[in-house]
Protein backbone atom coordinates (compact mmCIF):
# COMPACT_ATOMS: atom_id res chain seq x y z
CA UNK A 1 0.00 0.00 0.00
CA UNK A 2 1.48 2.92 -1.10
CA UNK A 3 0.65 6.48 1.21
CA UNK A 4 2.51 9.69 -0.44
CA UNK A 5 1.74 11.82 -3.04
CA UNK A 6 4.12 13.71 -5.22
CA UNK A 7 3.16 16.62 -2.84
CA UNK A 8 4.32 14.95 0.06
CA UNK A 9 7.86 14.01 -1.61
CA UNK A 10 7.72 17.95 -2.83
CA UNK A 11 7.27 18.64 1.20
CA UNK A 12 10.16 16.24 1.83
CA UNK A 13 12.35 18.36 -0.82
CA UNK A 14 11.95 21.80 0.30
CA UNK A 15 12.35 21.01 3.78
CA UNK A 16 15.81 19.04 2.66
CA UNK A 17 16.30 22.18 0.50
CA UNK A 18 15.93 25.08 3.26
CA UNK A 19 17.46 23.44 5.98
CA UNK A 20 20.10 20.91 4.70
CA UNK A 21 21.92 22.91 2.06
CA UNK A 22 24.90 20.90 2.47
CA UNK A 23 23.19 17.89 2.79
CA UNK A 24 20.82 18.50 -0.14
CA UNK A 25 23.52 19.41 -2.56
CA UNK A 26 25.03 16.56 -2.51
CA UNK A 27 22.25 14.51 -2.41
CA UNK A 28 21.60 15.68 -6.07
CA UNK A 29 24.32 14.01 -7.20
CA UNK A 30 22.28 10.63 -6.21
CA UNK A 31 20.40 8.60 -8.91
CA UNK A 32 16.43 10.10 -9.22
CA UNK A 33 14.86 7.24 -7.07
CA UNK A 34 17.55 7.70 -4.45
CA UNK A 35 17.07 11.47 -3.83
CA UNK A 36 13.66 10.94 -3.77
CA UNK A 37 14.48 8.43 -0.30
CA UNK A 38 16.54 10.55 0.55
CA UNK A 39 14.15 13.99 0.95
CA UNK A 40 11.87 11.92 2.22
CA UNK A 41 13.88 10.84 5.09
CA UNK A 42 15.57 14.16 5.66
CA UNK A 43 12.16 15.01 6.42
CA UNK A 44 10.89 12.88 8.47
CA UNK A 45 14.10 13.62 10.75
CA UNK A 46 13.43 17.08 10.42
CA UNK A 47 10.14 17.92 11.27
CA UNK A 48 10.75 16.23 14.89
CA UNK A 49 13.99 18.41 15.09
CA UNK A 50 12.23 22.05 14.23
CA UNK A 51 9.32 20.92 16.94
CA UNK A 52 12.57 20.32 20.02
CA UNK A 53 14.80 23.44 18.88
CA UNK A 54 12.50 25.71 17.94
CA UNK A 55 8.94 25.35 19.76
CA UNK A 56 5.92 27.25 19.07
CA UNK A 57 4.98 25.90 22.15
CA UNK A 58 5.28 24.58 26.00
CA UNK A 59 7.49 20.92 26.17
CA UNK A 60 4.55 19.20 27.82
CA UNK A 61 2.43 20.06 24.23
CA UNK A 62 5.65 19.20 22.17
CA UNK A 63 6.21 16.04 23.68
CA UNK A 64 2.51 15.17 22.91
CA UNK A 65 3.10 15.84 19.28
CA UNK A 66 6.49 14.34 19.24
CA UNK A 67 4.38 10.72 21.02
CA UNK A 68 1.91 11.36 17.96
CA UNK A 69 4.31 11.68 15.70
CA UNK A 70 5.83 8.13 16.68
CA UNK A 71 2.23 6.33 16.80
CA UNK A 72 1.87 7.35 13.40
CA UNK A 73 4.76 5.94 12.30
CA UNK A 74 3.68 2.67 14.26
CA UNK A 75 0.35 2.64 12.95
CA UNK A 76 1.90 3.46 9.25
CA UNK A 77 3.97 0.31 9.40
CA UNK A 78 0.93 -1.69 10.24
CA UNK A 79 -1.06 -0.35 7.19
CA UNK A 80 -2.52 2.96 8.52
CA UNK A 81 -2.63 6.04 6.79
CA UNK A 82 0.41 9.08 8.46
CA UNK A 83 -1.44 12.46 8.42
CA UNK A 84 1.67 14.19 8.24
CA UNK A 85 3.13 14.47 4.52
CA UNK A 86 6.48 13.97 5.38
CA UNK A 87 5.69 10.55 7.39
CA UNK A 88 3.66 9.19 4.43
CA UNK A 89 6.06 9.60 1.93
CA UNK A 90 9.16 8.47 4.95
CA UNK A 91 6.63 5.28 5.69
CA UNK A 92 6.67 4.70 2.02
CA UNK A 93 10.40 4.84 1.44
CA UNK A 94 10.29 2.31 4.80
CA UNK A 95 8.93 -0.47 3.08
CA UNK A 96 10.42 0.31 -0.53
CA UNK A 97 13.76 -0.76 1.34
CA UNK A 98 12.50 -3.32 3.97
CA UNK A 99 13.84 -0.42 6.79
CA UNK A 100 12.76 -1.84 10.46
CA UNK A 101 11.90 0.43 12.52
CA UNK A 102 14.16 0.20 15.53
CA UNK A 103 16.57 2.96 13.98
CA UNK A 104 13.84 5.14 13.31
CA UNK A 105 11.78 4.99 17.05
CA UNK A 106 16.09 5.32 18.45
CA UNK A 107 16.06 9.35 16.82
CA UNK A 108 12.59 9.71 18.27
CA UNK A 109 14.21 8.50 21.56
CA UNK A 110 16.93 11.26 20.96
CA UNK A 111 14.17 13.97 20.22
CA UNK A 112 11.97 13.12 23.36
CA UNK A 113 14.99 13.33 25.17
CA UNK A 114 16.15 17.29 24.05
CA UNK A 115 13.34 18.35 25.94
CA UNK A 116 14.40 17.56 29.49
CA UNK A 117 18.07 16.62 29.47
CA UNK A 118 20.09 20.05 29.02
CA UNK A 119 23.75 18.67 29.73
CA UNK A 120 26.11 15.49 29.13
CA UNK A 121 28.30 14.59 32.17
CA UNK A 122 30.73 12.33 29.78
CA UNK A 123 31.75 11.76 26.10
CA UNK A 124 29.80 8.47 26.74
CA UNK A 125 26.85 10.01 27.84
CA UNK A 126 26.88 12.14 24.56
CA UNK A 127 27.75 9.37 22.79
CA UNK A 128 24.69 7.30 23.70
CA UNK A 129 22.62 10.39 22.55
CA UNK A 130 24.25 10.30 19.46
CA UNK A 131 23.74 6.86 18.61
CA UNK A 132 19.92 7.89 18.35
CA UNK A 133 19.95 11.23 16.78
CA UNK A 134 22.99 10.99 14.58
CA UNK A 135 24.09 6.99 14.50
CA UNK A 136 20.42 6.18 13.83
CA UNK A 137 20.04 8.55 10.81
CA UNK A 138 23.63 6.92 9.35
CA UNK A 139 22.40 3.42 9.70
CA UNK A 140 19.05 4.75 7.82
CA UNK A 141 20.68 6.25 5.21
CA UNK A 142 22.58 2.79 4.22
CA UNK A 143 19.31 1.41 3.99
CA UNK A 144 17.42 3.90 2.20
CA UNK A 145 20.58 3.56 -0.48
CA UNK A 146 19.63 -0.16 -0.62
CA UNK A 147 23.52 -1.68 0.42
CA UNK A 148 24.58 -4.35 2.28
CA UNK A 149 24.86 -4.29 5.77
CA UNK A 150 27.75 -5.86 7.96
CA UNK A 151 29.99 -5.07 10.98
CA UNK A 152 32.28 -3.05 9.00
CA UNK A 153 29.78 -0.77 6.99
CA UNK A 154 27.55 -0.09 10.16
CA UNK A 155 30.53 1.47 11.86
CA UNK A 156 31.61 3.33 9.35
CA UNK A 157 27.81 5.17 9.04
CA UNK A 158 27.75 5.27 12.96
CA UNK A 159 31.28 7.17 12.87
CA UNK A 160 30.01 9.15 9.80
CA UNK A 161 26.97 10.67 11.70
CA UNK A 162 28.72 10.68 15.26
CA UNK A 163 31.40 12.93 13.43
CA UNK A 164 28.27 15.29 11.81
CA UNK A 165 26.54 15.94 14.82
CA UNK A 166 30.02 16.59 16.57
CA UNK A 167 30.77 19.16 14.14
CA UNK A 168 27.24 20.45 14.67
CA UNK A 169 27.38 21.02 18.02
CA UNK A 170 30.74 22.75 17.52
CA UNK A 171 29.46 25.05 14.94
CA UNK A 172 25.91 25.47 17.20
CA UNK A 173 27.58 25.90 20.68
CA UNK A 174 25.90 29.64 20.37
CA UNK A 175 22.50 28.59 19.11
CA UNK A 176 22.16 25.77 21.86
CA UNK A 177 23.24 28.21 24.86
CA UNK A 178 20.29 30.23 23.29
CA UNK A 179 18.14 26.90 24.15
CA UNK A 180 19.81 26.34 27.43
CA UNK A 181 21.90 23.48 26.13
CA UNK A 182 25.26 22.35 26.29
CA UNK A 183 26.27 19.50 23.92
CA UNK A 184 30.18 19.55 24.91
CA UNK A 185 30.62 17.18 27.75
CA UNK A 186 31.05 18.13 30.81
CA UNK A 187 34.23 16.28 31.60
CA UNK A 188 36.20 18.11 28.49
CA UNK A 189 34.46 21.58 30.23
CA UNK A 190 36.32 21.09 33.39
CA UNK A 191 39.32 19.50 31.77
CA UNK A 192 40.10 22.74 29.98
CA UNK A 193 37.84 25.15 32.77
CA UNK A 194 35.73 26.40 30.23
CA UNK A 195 32.33 27.85 31.63
CA UNK A 196 30.42 28.55 28.52
CA UNK A 197 27.93 31.42 29.96
CA UNK A 198 30.79 33.65 29.01
CA UNK A 199 30.50 33.60 25.95
CA UNK A 200 33.88 34.39 25.32
CA UNK A 201 36.41 33.04 22.98
CA UNK A 202 39.39 32.74 25.89
CA UNK A 203 42.34 30.55 25.58
CA UNK A 204 40.82 28.23 27.26
CA UNK A 205 38.06 27.83 24.89
CA UNK A 206 40.52 27.88 21.82
CA UNK A 207 42.01 24.61 23.60
CA UNK A 208 38.73 23.15 24.18
CA UNK A 209 37.60 23.73 20.83
CA UNK A 210 40.85 22.23 19.27
CA UNK A 211 40.47 19.37 21.08
CA UNK A 212 36.71 18.54 20.19
CA UNK A 213 37.54 19.38 16.30
CA UNK A 214 40.92 16.84 16.47
CA UNK A 215 38.33 14.35 17.83
CA UNK A 216 35.39 14.88 15.24
CA UNK A 217 38.02 14.45 12.51
CA UNK A 218 39.16 11.33 13.63
CA UNK A 219 35.68 10.46 13.10
CA UNK A 220 35.81 11.31 9.77
CA UNK A 221 39.03 9.30 9.44
CA UNK A 222 37.15 5.82 10.90
CA UNK A 223 34.63 6.44 8.32
CA UNK A 224 36.30 6.87 5.12
CA UNK A 225 37.40 3.57 4.17
CA UNK A 226 33.82 2.30 4.52
CA UNK A 227 32.51 5.24 2.02
CA UNK A 228 35.58 4.26 -0.45
CA UNK A 229 34.45 0.18 -0.46
CA UNK A 230 30.16 1.85 -1.18
CA UNK A 231 29.36 1.19 -4.82
CA UNK A 232 30.19 3.68 -7.03
CA UNK A 233 26.50 5.32 -8.03
CA UNK A 234 26.27 5.99 -4.02
CA UNK A 235 30.28 6.80 -3.13
CA UNK A 236 30.79 10.51 -4.63
CA UNK A 237 27.60 12.12 -3.30
CA UNK A 238 28.39 10.42 0.33
CA UNK A 239 32.33 11.45 0.19
CA UNK A 240 30.82 14.86 -1.13
CA UNK A 241 28.91 15.17 1.56
CA UNK A 242 31.63 14.04 4.28
CA UNK A 243 34.08 16.73 3.01
CA UNK A 244 32.23 19.77 2.98
CA UNK A 245 30.85 18.98 6.48
CA UNK A 246 34.09 18.89 7.49
CA UNK A 247 34.85 21.68 5.91
CA UNK A 248 32.90 23.58 8.40
CA UNK A 249 35.77 22.54 10.85
CA UNK A 250 38.28 24.64 8.92
CA UNK A 251 35.37 27.27 9.35
CA UNK A 252 35.44 27.52 12.95
CA UNK A 253 39.30 27.74 12.96
CA UNK A 254 39.80 30.31 10.18
CA UNK A 255 36.82 31.95 12.17
CA UNK A 256 39.35 32.15 15.34
CA UNK A 257 37.21 29.77 17.28
CA UNK A 258 34.16 32.09 17.60
CA UNK A 259 31.12 30.19 17.29
CA UNK A 260 28.92 32.54 19.57
CA UNK A 261 28.73 35.32 16.87
CA UNK A 262 29.65 33.66 13.61
CA UNK A 263 28.09 30.94 12.15
CA UNK A 264 30.48 28.15 10.40
CA UNK A 265 29.50 27.69 6.83
CA UNK A 266 30.48 26.38 3.30
CA UNK A 267 30.11 28.96 0.50
CA UNK A 268 28.11 27.59 -3.27
CA UNK A 269 31.11 28.18 -4.60
CA UNK A 270 33.58 26.07 -2.38
CA UNK A 271 30.48 23.61 -2.82
CA UNK A 272 30.92 23.62 -6.35
CA UNK A 273 34.81 23.67 -6.00
CA UNK A 274 35.16 20.32 -4.17
CA UNK A 275 32.08 18.34 -6.06
CA UNK A 276 34.37 18.94 -9.12
CA UNK A 277 37.38 18.04 -7.31
CA UNK A 278 35.27 14.96 -6.92
CA UNK A 279 34.31 13.95 -10.18
CA UNK A 280 38.06 14.44 -10.93
CA UNK A 281 39.52 12.39 -7.94
CA UNK A 282 37.72 9.33 -7.34
CA UNK A 283 37.31 9.01 -3.83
Amino acid sequence: MKFATPADYEACRRLHRQHGTTYYFASRRFPLPIRRRVDALYGFVRVPDEWVDNPVQDEAETLKRLMEFRGQLVAAVAGTPPREPVLRAFADTMAETGMGLEEPLLFLDAMESDLTVRRYATYADLQGYMRGSASAVGAMMCTVLGVEMNADRTHGAHRLGEAMQLTNFLRDVGEDLDRGRVYLPQEDLDRFKVELSSRQVTPEFRSLAEFEIGRARRLYADADAEIARLPDPYRRPVALARVLYARILDRIESNGYDVFRRRARTTTLEKLIVAGGLLVHRP
